[in-house]
Formats: C-alpha cells, sequence, structure tokens
C-alpha cells in the first residue's frame, strides 16, 4: 500500500494564499483550505494552531507577491516612482482581494507612514530615485510619499469597484503629482 501523501506546511500556506486571492482573506479557514488541498482539516491545524496564525503568515507571503509585483515594470517609466504607482494600482486592479487584505485590513495595523517609508525593502527604490532625481534622501522620500499617497488613493477606490480605471487619465494625473512633488522638493533644497 503506498504511503499517504504529507500535507506541507508550504501547501497549506500556498493554498490559503490562493483562498485570499480568489475570495478574499475572510474566507480563509480550516474547509476551505483542507478543500482546496483535498485532505481533512486536520494538517491544517496540525502545522497552525490557530486560522489567525495562518492568516499572519498569508499576510507575509502577500507581502512578498505584491513587492515582487510592484517592481515588475510593465511600461518603461518615466521615473521609479511613477512606475512603481501605476503597478501599484494595477495591483489593485488584477488583485482586489489581496489588496484589500494588505492595505485595508487589521493586519496592516501598528506601522506609520514614516515606517513604511523606511523600510528596508523600499531602500533600492529611494536610492535610484535619489539618483535620478539629484535631490537628498530627505526630499526623495517626500516625493515617494506624495505618489504612494495619490497612487493609494486610486487604487483603493478601484479595488472596492467605485471607479472605472483609465489608465491614461491616471497615468497623467499620478505624473503631474510627481512633478509637483519634484518642483517642491527643488525649491525646498534651494
Amino acid at each position: 500500500m503506498p504511503a499517504k501523501a504529507k500535507v506541507t506546511k508550504e501547501m497549506i500556506v500556498d493554498a490559503a494564499f490562493a483562498v485570499a486571492r480568489e475570495a478574499g482573506v475572510e474566507n480563509i479557514n480550516a474547509r476551505t483550505v483542507s478543500d482546496r488541498l483535498h485532505c481533512s482539516t486536520q494538517p491544517v491545524m496540525y502545522h497552525f494552531a490557530t486560522i489567525e496564525e495562518l492568516k499572519k503568515t498569508v499576510y507575509t507571503k502577500a507581502d512578498l507577491y505584491h513587492s515582487e509585483y510592484l517592481m515588475n515594470m510593465k511600461k518603461p517609466p518615466k521615473g521609479t516612482a511613477l512606475g512603481i504607482g501605476m503597478n501599484y494600482i494595477r495591483f489593485a486592479i488584477e488583485e482586489p482581494h489581496l489588496f484589500r487584505f494588505l492595505f485595508q485590513s487589521d493586519y496592516f495595523s501598528g506601522k506609520t507612514l514614516l515606517e513604511l517609508i523606511d523600510a528596508e525593502e523600499l531602500s533600492p527604490v529611494l536610492l535610484a530615485m535619489q539618483g535620478a532625481l539629484g535631490i537628498s534622501m530627505e526630499q526623495t522620500k517626500k516625493v515617494f510619499l506624495t505618489v504612494f499617497l495619490f497612487a493609494h488613493g486610486y487604487a483603493s477606490i478601484i479595488a472596492n469597484n467605485s471607479l472605472k480605471y483609465d489608465e491614461e487619465l491616471i497615468n497623467s494625473q499620478l505624473e503631474q503629482a510627481y512633478r509637483g512633488a519634484i518642483l517642491a522638493a527643488q525649491e525646498e533644497a534651494t
């Protein structure tokens, strides 16, 4: 008799991530994950003491997925921040459940904007922007924050089905915000 296939922790996280992508984090539970894996709920509860623990692990996986998505520029941007901003908005369109999980849930709480902008993962982007713009890191962070807040507003409205996506218009508006933020930073420097 062949040995039973072992359900690994990684398989459970991948299945829960798929549930979050397709139906939202609120639908992650032992039954939905085990159904996806064609197993009983026992392996899920063996590897994760609570569903909350599983959701936090899935949050980490979703955050990594999001970071990779942001850095994969679909069109050559006029600036790193613009490319990331447009990808941020596209992510909300293509992955609305993950967007809401990452940025509109209690799993995102506890961080300030300053903590987010000082995150180690953002450092390469900020350094590239700083080099391209020729301004201080403090000014670069201000430019990035302006673009981020603008993009987040659009992305949030779109992810919640309140605004039709018009790439040309949004790109134009995002570019204006970017240019305005650069001008303001350059004026502050002088």
